[in-house]
């Protein structure tokens, strides 16, 4: 059994002396702040850059250098293949079959090419059910795509309501939606993780009810990719899309991802077709006709940004040196000391809107200030200016998520203390 929790700088260093995991903080940069480290809640929106990082893109523009468009054939990792070389790995994380994932374009160009494949709908069947509040990537692309195939946002964009007292949504609200909605539903689109809210959802649960009424079922996996252990394929979801720069650590703007399930990897889908995705062994033969790589691969444009890809590939490997089954160990328990200092410390002041299972959510906590909008700016911007790096979302939460392969007991403790610092300046 773990100890209980203390809010002292003992304590707190006693179980960051003991974490199996605490030399993986050593493999990022952590911005400074005052002559030391700032406490960096922060990788729900921008992960930390690992120290490795440099080195690898700093080989690529070598191999350029050296041997021009022999680079695409020579060199440690020729770049004719190198998304392959982060294949294994990103299906790892996400759980997913090598042929099942790609890395590849942003979050918000892969969530428009899924659903040019997913999303066929019908006069019988036109809709598409998101969350009330999504993420505006989600919302506006969902709008769009409803438009461009002639229908109206007005009556066939279905939003999810919450029916929990912290704007949280339960199984039971989905399912009662696709009860009500489900025969016109012809795509459900949720989160694996919501980001305002920081809540978790059962995806596999999802997908199964969304399937027994006839839905094709995709995921934004935004804030869940190298946040949860995932288990994409046993989930039984058609897609999944996400990006690499918040907890994947990969760098602004980063090469973002895909999932689609094996099942449909042979399937001949409608889809915008592009040079990359034709079948590797004739691509170089120009042909007029299209033919997609089997699997994930397929839905390729154009190819790879090696100098982008070169980050994530580095990261995946701590993930892997890691293991997401002890990353999520470690989270559990971060986020436990982070949730148990609001509630014993800080009760006055704060309140945890995300939900108090651990299993209904990952790293992040969404906090509100007691005494609204004004006092939660004010406590942001004391936070930042003291180095307790979190984020502000409209109209009244700040985000902080202890990431587990970089933060540590002391930080949450540290975050407590900065909150306690305001109160009583206040």
């Amino acid at each position: 059994m773990p100890l209980p929790f203390e809010a002292t700088t003992a304590w707190a260093r006693a179980q960051d002396a003991a974490d199996p995991l605490r030399a993986f903080r050593d493999e990022f940069l952590i911005p400074p702040h005052e002559g030391g480290d700032c406490h960096y809640f922060c990788g729900n929106s921008l992960g930390l850059q690992p120290r490795a990082v440099r080195d690898a893109v700093g080989a690529e523009l070598d191999y350029w250098g050296e041997l021009g468009v022999e680079g695409h054939f020579k060199g440690r990792l020729p770049w004719m293949d190198y998304h392959e070389f982060v294949r294994d790995d990103l299906a790892a994380v996400v759980g997913a079959r090598p042929v099942e994932v790609v890395a590849m374009n942003t979050l918000g160009v892969n969530l428009h090419l899924m659903m040019v494949s997913f999303y066929r709908p019908t006069r019988e069947r036109p809709a598409i059910l998101i969350e009330a509040g999504a993420f505006p990537t989600d919302r506006y692309a969902v709008e769009s795509q409803i438009r461009f195939h002639g229908f109206d946002p007005a009556t066939d964009l279905i939003e999810l309501q919450p029916d929990e007292p912290n704007g949280t949504t339960s199984m039971q609200a989905i399912e009662r939606a696709l009860a009500e909605h489900g025969a016109r539903v012809a795509l459900v689109m949720l989160p694996g993780v919501q980001y305002r809210t920081g809540q978790a959802f059962d995806l596999a649960a999802i997908a199964a009810c969304a399937h027994r009424h006839g839905c094709t079922v995709g995921f934004d996996l935004a804030h869940a990719v190298g946040n949860l252990p995932l288990q994409l394929h046993d989930s039984g979801a058609d897609f999944a899309i996400w990006c690499s720069y918040k907890y994947l650590n990969s760098g602004p703007g980063a090469v973002g991802g895909a999932f689609v399930h094996e099942r449909h990897a042979q399937a001949a889908l409608p889809r915008f077709a592009g040079w990359w995705g034709h079948d590797k062994t004739t691509r170089f033969q120009m042909g007029p006709d299209f033919h997609a790589t089997p699997g994930a691969d397929g839905w390729q444009l154009s190819n790879p940004p090696i100098l982008a890809l070169a980050p994530l590939r580095v990261s995946l490997q701590l993930f892997r040196r890691a293991g997401m089954a002890a990353l999520r160990e470690k989270s559990l328990r971060l986020t436990g000391y982070l949730e148990w200092l609001v509630q014993t410390q800080l009760a006055d002041v704060l309140q945890v809107v995300t939900p108090a299972e651990p299993e209904r959510r990952g790293a992040q906590l969404s906090i509100r200030v007691q005494g609204g909008r004004e006092r939660g700016r004010a406590l942001f911007e004391y936070l930042m200016a003291h180095g307790v790096i979190g984020d502000w979302r409209e109209p009244d939460v700040i985000r902080i998520s202890p990431a587990p392969l970089y933060n540590r007991f002391a930080d949450c403790l540290a975050f407590a203390e900065a909150v306690q610092a305001w109160h009583r300046a206040r």
